[in-house]
């Protein structure tokens, strides 16, 4: 199959290359540019343990400390991985979304020991301070880089638009950059499948004729890509 990657390049890569051992032909279009905010040191006097949601989220982290000995509760295995990867030394993967993540801290965690810093970007979905908040725990979030939208699609995927099988979305917010640029560039999606990590990001993409549109069974890639048959 001709498969379109729509997630962040350096995460395209890493999909694309896998898609190739699959048998299948990856086309990138990075509909989010991931820019990491200028370091600035994290205080971290009274923090007992990392929020991570994303894997540019522990990448922006890793930029702004030293300290790797810190407990790093990861929303999933990506994330988790590249905690590892870069020297952290104590990290759960919650193997889920934001409310697995929630939960894991609630079950590991007690509110008295201190705060929990989240690694962010500027846009979040999702209420993780909040649930974590009625459970007792002080959630300090730290912007640390921002996910900008991509104004077009590239041009080699313009011009390969009806010759793509199946597109993959990571993210509720991929989906919808996805929706408005097809809308605005005037692109059909008739012959294509929309396969999505999760039914949130499905939904961003219902209003299109896709041929078909399915979710992931668990929110990661490799249930993603277990799609594909």
């Amino acid at each position: 199959m001709r498969i379109l990657v729509t997630r962040p390049r350096g995460d395209a890569e890493e999909t694309a290359a896998k898609l190739i051992a699959l048998g299948h032909e990856a086309v990138i279009a990075p509909l989010l540019d991931i820019r990491i905010r200028p370091r600035h040191e994290i205080g971290l006097d009274g923090v007992q343990a990392f929020l991570v949601t994303s894997a540019n989220g522990i990448r922006a982290l890793a930029a702004c400390t030293a300290r790797r000995d810190l407990p790093v509760l990861a929303v999933g295995a990506q994330s988790a991985d590249t905690a590892h990867a870069l020297g952290f030394a104590r990290v759960t993967d919650a193997g889920g979304d934001a409310a697995a993540l929630a939960n894991l801290a609630i079950t590991a965690l007690v509110p008295r020991n201190g705060a929990l810093v989240h690694a962010s970007g500027s846009e979040t979905r999702g209420n993780l301070a909040e649930i974590l908040a009625t459970r007792g725990f002080a959630v300090r979030r730290e912007v640390l880089y921002d996910a900008v939208a991509a104004e077009a699609f590239p041009p080699d995927v313009v011009s390969a638009f009806d010759t793509l099988d199946t597109a993959l979305f990571f993210s509720p917010r991929t989906a919808q950059i996805f929706a408005d640029l097809v809308a605005k560039e005037n692109l059909s999606c008739e012959t294509m499948c929309a396969f999505c990590i999760s039914e949130a990001a499905a939904d961003e993409l219902r209003g299109l004729p896709f041929r078909d549109v399915r979710a992931a069974a668990m929110p990661n890639q490799d249930a993603l890509l277990a799609l594909l048959g």
